[in-house]
């Protein structure tokens, strides 16, 4: 079932094509992304979803119905996790319900069953110089939840963490989403993530940028622990790189 349609979107900045003929879906419960080099025009193509941007052709569908150009929408959780280095994790996640007109007792009260969902029990009265890039980008990343809990666009949410923390933020955040049945549309720049976490991958490459192929991920989740050694992995990698 489609939660998330973008239907032939294009843009240009000063009369330069930056994005032409964009079709893609997100399926309920999916995590699908969106791969490409830099400068193919991922971010933008973001920033319309989320509503930041008008297109200058084609629309964007949220179950259905029309959103495109109105912001508020989807929940958009942009590289750095941004949080408020005055307020504690607590205020920081209940932040979208303070910007709605929640008053502060009760989107407290709200936020607070959903730090055991995301492994962040204990950490409420901390700030975020006090913990880790890890539990920083839980706390960001249920805060992206709060926006709006259906669907979540991620541009590049892990590319700050070492090897070791992804790995584990990779699997965690994989677990939530099967738990909170959440739809989400990432992208990264790391072919290993992309095959890693992704049901289906979309590369997109040229100027302007265009969808170039959709590659399924075949392996069922979770994903056991030796995938990405294994022969699968290392296929699905050569044939996107003898793609892009």
């Amino acid at each position: 079932m489609e939660k998330l349609e973008i239907k032939n979107v294009s843009k240009s900045f000063d009369g330069k094509p930056v994005l032409k003929d964009i079709s893609i879906e997100l399926n309920k419960g999916e995590l699908v992304c969106l791969l490409g080099v830099s400068g193919s025009g991922k971010t933008t193509l973001f920033n319309i979803i989320s509503g930041l941007l008008q297109p200058d052709g084609g629309s964007v569908l949220l179950d259905g119905e029309d959103i495109t150009g109105k912001p508020g929408h989807i929940s958009y959780m942009l590289q750095k996790d941004l949080l408020l280095p005055y307020r504690t994790v607590e205020d920081n996640v209940a932040l979208p319900l303070l910007l709605k007109g929640v008053k502060k007792k009760t989107s407290r009260a709200q936020v607070f069953p959903m730090f055991d969902t995301f492994g962040l029990n204990g950490v409420q009265k901390k700030y975020p110089h006090q913990m880790s890039g890890g539990m920083r980008q839980r706390a960001a990343l249920l805060r992206t939840y709060m926006f709006s809990q259906d669907v979540a666009l991620l541009d590049e949410p892990f590319s700050a963490l070492d090897t070791i923390t992804k790995s584990s933020v990779h699997k965690w955040y994989l677990d939530v989403m099967e738990n909170i049945k959440l739809s989400t549309l990432f992208i990264t720049h790391d072919i290993d993530e992309a095959i890693l976490l992704s049901d289906r991958i979309y590369l997109l490459s040229g100027t302007p940028g265009t969808i170039t192929s959709e590659i399924k991920i075949r392996e069922p989740k979770p994903r056991r622990e030796d995938f990405t050694t294994s022969p699968v992995f290392l296929e699905y990698k050569r044939q996107i790189l003898s793609l892009l």
